[in-house]
């Protein structure tokens, strides 16, 4: 639609898309396919013994990779330490959008326990989001007032790649899209997450922020529709690898309204990912148990097996955090730390600066394919 002063902005139809979408074979093969990873995965996490200790990790790694995304540096090494008390001179800039997702992702699945998604819970989650990290000067946890676009640096506002609707249209296109949230007409819940993610980018409603936001919602969605029990599954992993095909697809909704094609993208990034998840969780299990043998053989203590259970919570520590956490003395959580490194469960990884701090390495790598730091 052409604007006051010349430019032309997209203003997206609401959902559910007209006209209705073509359900061929490939499509309903790939949504069942879809659904019965996600079962399977959902299924395999129950096993753990405590499913919630391994949870932070998969939520870290979808922070790094949703980051990622957007041109951040930072790794999910990157973010463990900082918030192991790291010094942030010897960490990316942008480790904390990282370390914001996080946040934003543990208080969205909070707060969905309460109230269902809706556009207060959005603007909630992104305050979180960018509050204090870049961006953080752009209205965090407020709608635009005024009209963003898409491009590389530098692009003006004739020059875009794609110009979202204008602020009186994104406030209509968001209401419709809360309506479209709450609608109780039967529709496959991956094809209403698929839906509500492109819809969500296209109307690009903040200043910033958008394409990670847009990310969360998929999670949230997921968890809240009772599709997986925990946030298990890191679908950015899918769209970073895929990244140019990522942006395609989306942007073919608006040119082209090839919603299928989306939708079929979308459905094998979450078969893909729910079956490596799935074999991460079983990995996660085959060491948890190899790792509380060789603990049980050579330390037979409980505050041993109780750091290792911290372990899998909190990957990266100190020897202060593991004396707070045990309850006992510095130095016999220094011992402690040092058995552990003896084992070959601990790294220490600052070189032996003061306020040391050791990774639990042979579980971070199980997690750390995909999140090394990005090149230039």
């Amino acid at each position: 639609m052409r604007q006051p002063t010349g430019y032309r902005a997209f203003v997206p139809k609401p959902l559910p898309p007209t006209p209705a979408l073509r359900q061929d074979a490939e499509l309903a093969s790939l949504l069942s396919a879809a659904d019965h990873r996600l079962g399977r995965l959902d299924g395999v996490a129950s096993t753990l013994p405590n499913p919630d200790l391994f949870v932070a990790m998969f939520v870290h790694k979808e922070a790094v990779l949703s980051s990622q995304i957007e041109g951040t540096q930072a790794s999910l090494d990157d973010v463990l330490e900082f918030e192991a008390g790291a010094a942030a001179a010897d960490l990316p800039g942008d480790v904390a959008e990282a370390v914001n997702y996080v946040a934003a992702m543990n208080y969205g699945l909070e707060r969905i326990k309460e109230l269902p998604l809706s556009l207060r819970l959005m603007k909630e989650i992104h305050k979180r989001l960018l509050e204090g990290a870049r961006g953080g000067e752009k209205e965090p946890g407020e709608f635009r007032r005024s009209q963003n676009w898409v491009g590389p640096m530098g692009t003006s506002l004739t020059q875009a790649m794609y110009v979202p609707p204008s602020v009186d249209d994104m406030n209509r296109a968001m209401g419709d899209l809360e309506s479209f949230l709450h609608d109780r007409r039967p529709l496959p819940p991956l094809i209403k997450c698929g839906l509500v993610h492109s819809q969500f980018e296209t109307i690009h409603p903040f200043l910033d922020g958008n394409g990670r936001m847009g990310r969360l919602l998929i999670t949230f969605l997921l968890c809240q529709q009772g599709i997986l029990e925990r946030p298990l599954l890191y679908l950015s992993y899918f769209f970073k690898r895929n990244r140019i095909e990522y942006y395609d697809r989306l942007q073919a909704v608006r040119d082209t309204g090839d919603w299928e094609g989306w939708l079929k993208f979308f459905l094998r990034g979450v078969i893909e990912v729910s079956s490596e998840s799935a074999v991460t969780v079983r990995d996660i299990l085959a060491l948890r148990g190899i790792h509380t043998e060789l603990v049980q053989t050579n330390l037979r203590t409980a505050n041993s097996l109780r750091l290792l259970d911290r372990l899998y919570d909190r990957p990266v520590t100190s020897v202060s955090d593991v004396a707070e956490h045990l309850g006992v003395t510095f130095n016999a959580a220094n011992t402690l730390v040092g058995k552990f490194c003896d084992l070959g469960l601990l790294k220490e990884t600052t070189g032996g600066a003061r306020r040391r701090r050791f990774a639990y390495d042979p579980y971070i790598s199980l997690l750390r394919a995909g999140t090394e730091r990005l090149t230039a």
